[in-house]
């Protein structure tokens, strides 16, 4: 395997040439990483890795990963200090992970509990303390809430009558602002999967592609493959 720096793109890219994943043309950052091709389906996959024994996860943690790694499969390289060699891989059902996600939902729990709580109790008097009754809210009223927020094009899909807001929308903007910083003080900074939780798992040294063609048909084949209720953040 040739020498490369350490650098979360090009190792990424090297798991995914080594595992024959593939990435769609339209991918973001925000994205899934990879998918693979199996039993005509495209079953998507989370890509990390680490030059040491811990993995790093990603900067504000928080409801939006959960959700979006509540059923990933997920493929962990470790690399040598220099993350010159990549030295073993450990692939990770969603039933894999499920308990380290589980943890995290827990600890972020109650601040999203209360993001909810704190938003629903906004209503007209809350919108008239901060902006005064009026007839109709002019765009700028939506900017001064939501600032950077909303791009152009969200402002007027949100408006409800011409050029404006009726209150009953206004209430429903500061609502959202409000699940929106709170979301931001609700997240978990970097929380990294510790060497203790890849403990007995199998090292993939060779043979990377089929290896993991195996274990992935072996886990769609259960009956009850695990999975997160993250349909309440």
């Amino acid at each position: 395997m040739p020498g490369m720096p350490v650098q979360d793109d090009v190792r990424e890219q090297q798991l995914v040439q080594l595992f024959n994943l593939f990435t769609p043309d339209d991918r973001t950052r925000s994205g899934t990483d990879a998918y693979l091709k199996i039993n005509n389906e495209e079953i998507p996959f989370e890509l990390k890795s680490t030059t040491g024994k811990s993995v790093s996860t990603v900067r504000d943690f928080g409801a939006e990963h959960i959700r979006k790694w509540a059923n990933l499969h997920w493929i962990f390289g470790f690399y040598n200090k220099a993350g010159s060699k990549i030295l073993y891989c450990h692939y990770a059902s969603p039933a894999d992970m499920k308990a380290w996600i589980e943890e995290k939902q827990r600890y972020v729990h109650p601040d999203l509990f209360l993001k909810r709580e704190a938003a629903q109790n906004i209503g007209y008097e809350t919108l008239f303390g901060l902006l005064g009754e009026k007839e109709k809210y002019s765009e700028d009223d939506a900017k001064w809430i939501m600032k950077n927020q909303w791009k152009r094009d969200r402002y007027l899909e949100a408006q409800d009558s011409p050029s404006g807001y009726s209150a009953a929308r206004m209430v429903e903007i500061l609502r959202l602002r409000c699940e929106y910083v709170i979301d931001r003080g609700a997240t978990l900074n970097n929380p990294h999967i510790p060497s203790s939780y890849f403990r007995d798992w199998e090292k993939i040294t060779e043979n990377h592609a089929a290896t993991l063609r195996e274990k992935v048909r072996s886990y769609l084949m259960r009956p009850n493959a695990a999975t997160i209720d993250a349909a309440t953040l």
